[in-house]
Protein backbone atom coordinates (compact mmCIF):
# COMPACT_ATOMS: atom_id res chain seq x y z
CA UNK A 1 0.00 0.00 0.00
CA UNK A 2 1.67 3.03 -1.34
CA UNK A 3 -0.11 6.79 -0.90
CA UNK A 4 0.77 9.05 -3.90
CA UNK A 5 3.35 11.79 -3.08
CA UNK A 6 5.35 14.16 -5.43
CA UNK A 7 8.21 13.38 -6.63
CA UNK A 8 11.06 13.59 -4.90
CA UNK A 9 12.57 17.51 -4.17
CA UNK A 10 13.99 19.33 -1.14
CA UNK A 11 10.83 20.57 0.85
CA UNK A 12 11.04 23.92 1.01
CA UNK A 13 10.62 26.45 4.13
CA UNK A 14 12.22 27.76 6.85
CA UNK A 15 14.83 24.93 9.12
CA UNK A 16 15.04 24.44 12.59
CA UNK A 17 17.59 27.30 13.12
CA UNK A 18 15.53 29.76 11.23
CA UNK A 19 12.30 29.20 13.85
CA UNK A 20 14.66 29.65 16.58
CA UNK A 21 14.61 26.36 17.36
CA UNK A 22 17.41 24.92 19.05
CA UNK A 23 18.76 20.86 20.38
CA UNK A 24 20.28 19.40 23.63
CA UNK A 25 20.71 15.82 24.42
CA UNK A 26 17.94 14.54 26.76
CA UNK A 27 19.46 14.48 30.60
CA UNK A 28 17.77 11.85 33.87
CA UNK A 29 16.54 15.32 35.08
CA UNK A 30 14.31 15.96 31.37
CA UNK A 31 12.02 12.74 32.29
CA UNK A 32 9.57 14.90 34.06
CA UNK A 33 9.38 17.09 31.01
CA UNK A 34 9.39 14.14 28.62
CA UNK A 35 6.43 12.19 30.44
CA UNK A 36 4.34 15.54 30.19
CA UNK A 37 5.14 15.45 27.07
CA UNK A 38 4.41 11.70 26.32
CA UNK A 39 0.94 12.65 28.10
CA UNK A 40 0.16 15.49 25.87
CA UNK A 41 0.00 13.10 22.93
CA UNK A 42 -2.33 10.88 24.48
CA UNK A 43 -5.13 13.38 26.11
CA UNK A 44 -7.49 13.24 23.27
CA UNK A 45 -7.42 9.20 23.03
CA UNK A 46 -7.77 8.99 26.45
CA UNK A 47 -10.69 11.39 26.10
CA UNK A 48 -13.16 9.13 25.57
CA UNK A 49 -12.33 6.43 28.19
CA UNK A 50 -14.96 6.87 31.61
CA UNK A 51 -10.91 6.35 33.34
CA UNK A 52 -10.68 8.86 36.53
CA UNK A 53 -7.71 11.35 36.58
CA UNK A 54 -6.09 9.09 38.85
CA UNK A 55 -6.30 5.97 36.49
CA UNK A 56 -5.00 7.84 33.32
CA UNK A 57 -2.27 9.15 35.27
CA UNK A 58 -0.93 5.48 35.98
CA UNK A 59 -1.48 4.04 32.73
CA UNK A 60 0.30 7.55 30.78
CA UNK A 61 2.96 6.54 33.50
CA UNK A 62 3.25 3.05 32.41
CA UNK A 63 3.00 3.51 28.92
CA UNK A 64 5.73 6.58 28.62
CA UNK A 65 7.96 4.18 30.79
CA UNK A 66 7.27 1.63 28.41
CA UNK A 67 7.79 3.40 25.65
CA UNK A 68 11.10 5.09 27.01
CA UNK A 69 12.72 1.32 27.17
CA UNK A 70 11.45 -0.03 24.10
CA UNK A 71 12.83 3.07 22.34
CA UNK A 72 16.44 2.73 24.78
CA UNK A 73 16.87 -1.07 23.57
CA UNK A 74 15.82 -0.88 19.73
CA UNK A 75 17.74 1.97 19.01
CA UNK A 76 20.81 2.21 21.09
CA UNK A 77 22.82 4.52 19.29
CA UNK A 78 20.05 7.13 18.79
CA UNK A 79 20.59 10.70 19.59
CA UNK A 80 17.83 11.11 22.23
CA UNK A 81 17.23 15.25 22.24
CA UNK A 82 15.10 17.38 23.64
CA UNK A 83 14.05 20.49 21.21
CA UNK A 84 13.65 24.11 22.98
CA UNK A 85 12.84 27.44 21.78
CA UNK A 86 13.77 30.40 23.50
CA UNK A 87 15.84 27.99 26.41
CA UNK A 88 12.81 26.30 27.35
CA UNK A 89 11.62 22.66 26.52
CA UNK A 90 9.02 22.29 23.99
CA UNK A 91 10.08 19.04 22.34
CA UNK A 92 11.95 15.84 21.65
CA UNK A 93 13.03 14.28 18.65
CA UNK A 94 15.00 10.85 18.72
CA UNK A 95 16.79 9.81 15.43
CA UNK A 96 19.25 6.97 14.71
CA UNK A 97 21.35 7.22 11.71
CA UNK A 98 21.69 3.97 10.55
CA UNK A 99 24.19 2.93 7.27
CA UNK A 100 21.00 2.66 4.99
CA UNK A 101 18.83 5.45 6.07
CA UNK A 102 17.83 8.16 9.18
CA UNK A 103 15.15 6.67 11.25
CA UNK A 104 12.85 9.25 13.15
CA UNK A 105 12.07 7.27 16.13
CA UNK A 106 9.83 9.84 17.35
CA UNK A 107 8.82 13.45 17.20
CA UNK A 108 6.90 15.79 19.82
CA UNK A 109 5.94 19.10 20.29
CA UNK A 110 3.84 20.46 23.38
CA UNK A 111 0.54 21.48 22.37
CA UNK A 112 1.15 24.71 22.31
CA UNK A 113 3.60 24.70 19.68
CA UNK A 114 2.15 22.12 17.14
CA UNK A 115 0.51 23.52 14.11
CA UNK A 116 2.81 26.99 13.74
CA UNK A 117 5.58 25.15 11.30
CA UNK A 118 7.79 23.80 14.09
CA UNK A 119 7.81 20.39 13.25
CA UNK A 120 7.86 21.02 9.71
CA UNK A 121 11.13 23.13 9.96
CA UNK A 122 12.79 19.99 12.07
CA UNK A 123 11.41 17.66 9.34
CA UNK A 124 12.93 19.44 6.47
CA UNK A 125 16.16 19.56 8.19
CA UNK A 126 15.77 15.94 9.10
CA UNK A 127 15.01 15.31 5.12
CA UNK A 128 18.37 17.75 3.95
CA UNK A 129 20.46 15.96 6.52
CA UNK A 130 19.44 12.60 5.33
CA UNK A 131 19.81 13.26 1.81
CA UNK A 132 23.23 15.18 2.08
CA UNK A 133 24.18 12.24 3.02
CA UNK A 134 22.34 9.86 -0.17
CA UNK A 135 19.81 8.17 2.41
CA UNK A 136 16.39 8.03 3.21
CA UNK A 137 14.87 9.72 6.38
CA UNK A 138 12.14 7.09 7.27
CA UNK A 139 9.37 7.45 10.34
CA UNK A 140 6.83 4.88 11.83
CA UNK A 141 3.48 7.12 11.60
CA UNK A 142 0.06 6.44 13.14
CA UNK A 143 -2.45 5.78 10.51
CA UNK A 144 -4.81 8.32 12.20
CA UNK A 145 -1.69 10.50 12.84
CA UNK A 146 -2.99 14.23 12.29
CA UNK A 147 0.76 15.02 10.99
CA UNK A 148 0.24 11.86 8.47
CA UNK A 149 -0.58 14.93 6.61
CA UNK A 150 2.82 17.40 7.10
CA UNK A 151 4.60 13.73 6.40
CA UNK A 152 2.89 13.76 2.89
CA UNK A 153 3.25 17.06 2.12
CA UNK A 154 7.02 16.62 2.75
CA UNK A 155 7.55 13.66 0.11
CA UNK A 156 7.07 10.92 2.71
CA UNK A 157 5.25 7.85 0.99
CA UNK A 158 4.05 5.12 2.96
CA UNK A 159 6.66 2.08 2.36
CA UNK A 160 5.11 -0.85 4.69
CA UNK A 161 2.21 -0.87 6.00
CA UNK A 162 2.81 -2.23 9.81
CA UNK A 163 -1.02 -2.27 11.18
CA UNK A 164 -1.46 0.06 13.38
CA UNK A 165 1.35 1.96 11.96
CA UNK A 166 2.87 3.05 8.43
CA UNK A 167 6.44 3.11 7.86
CA UNK A 168 7.30 6.09 5.76
CA UNK A 169 10.21 7.60 4.09
CA UNK A 170 11.23 10.25 2.04
CA UNK A 171 13.83 9.04 -0.56
CA UNK A 172 16.45 11.24 -2.16
CA UNK A 173 16.28 11.83 -5.92
CA UNK A 174 17.74 9.55 -7.85
CA UNK A 175 21.66 10.09 -8.60
CA UNK A 176 22.12 11.12 -4.88
CA UNK A 177 21.24 14.28 -3.32
CA UNK A 178 19.92 17.52 -4.81
CA UNK A 179 21.63 20.73 -4.70
CA UNK A 180 18.42 22.71 -4.59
Amino acid sequence: MTEANPAPRRPAGPGAGQAGLAFRPAAEADMPFLARLYASTRMEELAVTDWNEAQKVAFLDMQFQAQHAHYRKHYPEADWLVVERAGQPMGRLYIERWPSQHRIIDIALLPAHRRKGHGAALLRDLIDEAWSSGKSASIHVEKNNPARRLYLELGFAVIEDKGVYDLMACAPPRGGADSG
